[in-house]
Parts: structure tokens; sequence; C-alpha cells
């Protein structure tokens, strides 16, 4: 494995940061003994480096690590007690993505050795599992800061009578006849004229936005060869969900909040943070 120089960094923003001459990263852990940061090939399929993180503030972790480039695939490793009763699950052998993240590079893929626990034991949850699960998760990305500045803003002051219109990227998009083909079900298509005029016309101030950000199919429906098509199953909040990425992929997501923003409308996200998709049930 290659190593790396990791100096304290700081522990004032969370995620991992480029500021032109490395990375800081910085992850929340108040029971870890230790957290590794693991860096990935640019496939996605092997680790190449494997770096403790060397300072501690309050129950922030983080290091920074110089000359590691936007784009640098990474997750982390948590050490610690391993106590399920105590509701303490830690185990280096699953790779966590990072809370933080804007970006995932691969996919989940639904497999026994996600699960911290041996789902064939006999001692069910409470058992613990030794499998690598990094090659069935999606790495997270280093971001590029560029691509987060000059966001434009709302209008931050909403009566109570203003309206609100709901809608799902897909269910909008997906057989729209006025909204180009390749961007129908996507970011993109959801910011074409055809439906910004149709809000506009109808006096619509905001969109809410049905579950946008990054979440994974049910077991359940997998087995029958089904998707999740709501979105209330997440995974990573400050991901934009790739399945409805258009022509531009992440680029796109920024286009179009950008376009509403333009047309006077404000763009509100559906969150459910009770909702998630970890764990079996």
């Amino acid at each position: 494995m290659t190593s790396f120089p990791m100096s304290a960094g700081s522990h004032q923003r969370l995620g991992a940061n480029h500021d032109g001459g490395g990375v800081n990263f910085a992850v929340f852990s108040e029971h870890a003994t230790k957290i590794e940061l693991c860096l990935f090939s640019p496939d996605g399929k092997k680790e190449t480096s494997r770096l403790a993180l060397p300072e501690r503030t309050g129950s922030i972790w983080h290091g920074y690590a110089e000359g590691l480039p936007v784009g640098c695939l990474y997750g982390y490793r948590a050490y610690g007690s391993y106590a399920p009763e105590s509701g303490h699950r830690f185990n280096p052998n699953k790779l966590l993505t990072d809370p933080y993240t804007r970006e995932y590079f691969g996919q989940w893929t639904d497999h026994p050795g996600t699960y911290g626990y041996d789902m064939a034991s006999s001692g069910g949850d409470l058992s613990f599992d030794r499998s690598d699960s990094s090659p069935y998760v999606p790495k997270s990305v280093v971001p590029d800061p560029e691509l987060f500045r000059g966001l434009t803003q709302g209008r931050h002051r909403r009566s109570c009578k203003d309206l609100i219109y709901e809608a799902h990227v897909r269910g909008l998009t997906q057989q729209h006849p006025l909204v180009p083909e390749e961007l129908r079900g996507t970011y993109e298509g959801l910011a074409t004229d055809p439906v910004l005029e149709h809000l506009q016309r109808l006096g619509a101030k905001a969109i809410e936005l049905m579950p946008v950000h990054a979440f994974v199919d049910d077991s359940f429906l997998l087995e029958r060869g089904l998707k999740n098509f709501w979105g209330y199953n997440s995974i990573g909040f400050f991901v934009a969900e790739p399945r409805y990425f258009g022509p531009n992929g992440l680029v796109g997501f920024r286009h179009m909040v950008d376009r509403f923003h333009d047309a006077g409308i404000e763009v509100i996200l559906d969150v459910v943070y009770n909702h998630t998709a970890e764990g079996d049930h």
C-alpha cells in the first residue's frame, strides 16, 4: 500500500475538503478508538492506502493529506467496541462512506458482506462478521470546490399563502412529451422550459422535491426484480441520487437549482431522517 504523510489538519469543517494543496478529512465519532482513512484506485476496486487519522478534537477525528487530488476515492474504517447490547457495533472490516460526502463512486450491492454481523450465524445480529465490505459499497469522492462556488440563492422569505409544488424528479418528467427524450427522468429534465413554464402558470413559488439524496433499493424489492421508486431509503444525505443524473452528471443538479432560482422558484428538499437504508429491516 502507498503511504501519504498525514498532519493534524482541522476539525472545523466535516467531510473531505480540498484546499489546493491537499485534503482535510474530518469525521465525527464519539466512541471510536481509532479511525482509518482508506484510499482507493481510480476504478474503486483496490485499496491503495490505509492511514490513521492522527488527531481528535472533542468527538471529531481529523487529518490532512498533502498532495491528494480532487476526485480521490476514499472511505473510513472505525475501530471500537463491538457490544450490540450497548448500541456499539464498531467493525473495521466494514468500509464506511463519509456521511458528509457529496458524491459516490460506484453502486451499493445487496450482499451479506455489507452487514457488521454474520447473517448465517445462529447468533443473529449479535454475531460478528469479519469479511471485507469494500467490494460491495460505493466510495466517497473528494469534491471539486469549484463546483460549489457562486451558488445562487433562493428568496429566503416565503408567505404561508405561497404555493409549494411537490414533485418527483422521474415521475414529473419521465413521460412528459415536451421534455427532450434524453432528459426525461433527470434533474436536467426537471429544469427544462416546459416544466418551469407550467410551474409559473400555476403560480408556484417553490418546488419540493421528493428524495433526491442517495438511497438504496430494498432487499425485498430486489428479490422481486423491482426498485424503490420513491427514495425514502436514504444512505447519503449530501449526495445527489445518481439514477437521476443526465448528460452532465452532478453538474446537472446544480444547473437544475440555478434554473429554478432564475425563474423565481425556491427548491425545498423532502428529507426524512428516520428513514434509513442502514440495517436489514
